[in-house]
């Protein structure tokens, strides 16, 4: 059966939380409030579903976001531009049957349009070679590493260049053709539930 991405359902983040919180060791876990935080501010979030099940999520901030992770603030100290992956989960029993090969390559298809790079981090405790592997046969290539005093773990800091940016951003500006499969994947307006009220 083929992988669909597309942008997270409000009711299916319950489904997502379970998917965070038995990802194991190399992704932080997450409660209620955070994931609702992430979902109301993540600039993409987006889901895997493979026969008819969630396979996995990504979520990402472009560099100007107000997020408040230690890692992404490395990063934004470092880097004027670029598109920061704050997590990747895929469930354990479709791991390796290329659900994080499909996100990675529409978070691209969406970043290389806006940003001149790609950011993410691997953390370096316990057994995350595959990981470290996996990123850098898609062109991440490590910049640095971070101790996060959140929670003492050290990562891998990986940069990936986005090389169509610089021709789009020459050629388009911010003005990018209306086109179905160019337009932004979610943001945090269209994100909050319509309460029917004024602003």
């Amino acid at each position: 059966m083929s992988i669909v991405v597309r942008d997270v359902r409000e009711h299916e983040l319950d489904s997502v939380l379970a998917l965070n919180n038995a990802a194991g060791p190399a992704i932080l876990p997450l409660d209620a409030a955070r994931l609702r935080h992430l979902y109301e501010n993540a600039e993409y979030f987006r889901v895997a579903e493979r026969d008819g099940t969630l396979a996995g999520f990504l979520i990402g901030f472009g560099s100007h976001a107000n997020h408040d992770s230690s890692n992404f603030r490395w990063f934004r100290e470092r880097y004027p531009e670029f598109f920061y992956i704050d997590r990747i989960v895929v469930a354990s029993r479709r791991r390796g049957g290329g659900v994080g090969r499909a996100f990675y390559a529409d978070a691209q298809s969406y970043a290389e349009l806006r940003y001149p790079q790609m950011a993410c981090e691997v953390f370096l405790e316990g057994t995350n070679d595959p990981v470290l592997l996996f990123h850098g046969s898609f062109g991440f290539r490590e910049v640095g590493q971070h101790l996060m005093e959140e929670t003492g773990v050290r990562a891998a800091m990986l940069m990936k260049p986005l090389c169509s940016y610089a021709w789009v951003h020459e050629t388009y500006g911010d003005a990018l053709p209306h086109e179905p499969w160019i337009t932004q994947p979610r943001s945090a307006i269209t994100a909050r539930r319509l309460t029917g009220t004024c602003p």
